[in-house]
């Protein structure tokens, strides 16, 4: 493909966005995702889209063909692609996560995970994020813990693909390390001396995912969504197995879904290995985290 196919008129590009803008509107779908998208795929700013200042500019570079451009934008329309997927990326804390079909799309809800982490310690040592898909929390647990060494574990290869380039791209190759496999599994080789371990495991109940956006059910991966019958399946795994990983002390923080709070907490004080157990809310009220660490033998 040569680059030709690549610039564009501001002209061009106007009357695209306006009949984008009129068909999202058509079919509910956000119109303020057509700038979003164009921000990323045009290099616009916010004010030339505002001030519609683009359209008298005689070139405009894209990072794929107009035509091209408007296939997917169709797809957003009709099958629902989250608009992500189309651009590539996702904001999520200061970074841009890439992103593809392989992998969940980080929500900013999830962000809070990291607050939490900053808030819990101030350690170092070894990081686990378990299920890490895109790589969003081992690059914001790499962030806020830069003396801790990150250890992201996915059961998919391509979700792992993704997940090493953001970590390249973002500057924090040499922090996080990738192994893949099913939860604690590839990290038995350090049983027992983890500072901390962060996961943002499948939590809904089975029977729910066909009621979700199709957004999601029809284009996000369902191994990273489906907790099993009543949704707690990884959870419980994760709390049952995650006290021999623990060192004394040791940070173990989820997130869940609404409702699951109460069941959480007392899967965590009958394991019998965890004290301090909190739950914490989202920015929406929603008890969205749950936090314990494990018990020091003088407990």
């Amino acid at each position: 493909m040569g680059e030709k196919h690549l610039i564009v008129s501001g002209l061009q590009l106007w009357q695209w966005r306006n009949t984008a803008h009129q068909a999202a509107i058509a079919t509910d779908v956000p119109p303020m995702e057509v700038d979003w998208l164009l921000q990323e795929v045009a290099g616009l700013d916010r004010l030339a889209l505002r001030l519609e200042s683009f359209k008298n500019w005689p070139q405009i570079q894209m990072q794929l063909p107009l035509k091209e451009l408007d296939q997917l934008w169709q797809r957003r329309l009709n099958d629902r692609l989250p608009v992500q997927y189309i651009a590539g990326v996702t904001p999520w804390r200061h970074f841009k996560i890439a992103v593809s079909s392989a992998v969940l799309i980080p929500r900013p809800e999830t962000e809070g995970l990291i607050d939490l982490v900053a808030a819990a310690s101030g350690v170092s040592g070894h990081w686990a994020d378990l299920g890490t898909g895109s790589g969003a929390i081992a690059v914001g647990l790499a962030d806020v813990l830069p003396k801790a060494t990150i250890h992201a574990v996915d059961y998919s290869l391509e979700a792992l693909a993704i997940a090493q380039a953001n970590a390249y791209n973002l500057g924090f190759a040499d922090r996080i390390k990738f192994y893949q496999g099913s939860w604690w599994e590839p990290l038995a080789f350090l049983k027992g001396q983890f500072s901390g371990m962060v996961s943002n495991p499948p939590y809904i109940p089975t029977s729910t995912l066909p009621t979700l956006q199709p957004e999601v059910v029809n284009h996000e991966p369902h191994l990273a969504l489906d907790g099993g019958t009543d949704g707690l399946d990884c959870i419980r795994h994760l709390i049952e197995i995650s006290p021999s990983y623990l060192q004394p002390g040791g940070v173990w923080l989820i997130e869940m879904m609404a409702g699951q709070a109460d069941a959480v907490r007392e899967l965590l004080q009958n394991q019998g290995s965890y004290c301090k157990i909190q739950i914490h809310a989202d920015l929406a009220g929603i008890e969205r985290f749950a936090l314990a660490y494990k018990v020091r033998s003088d407990e």
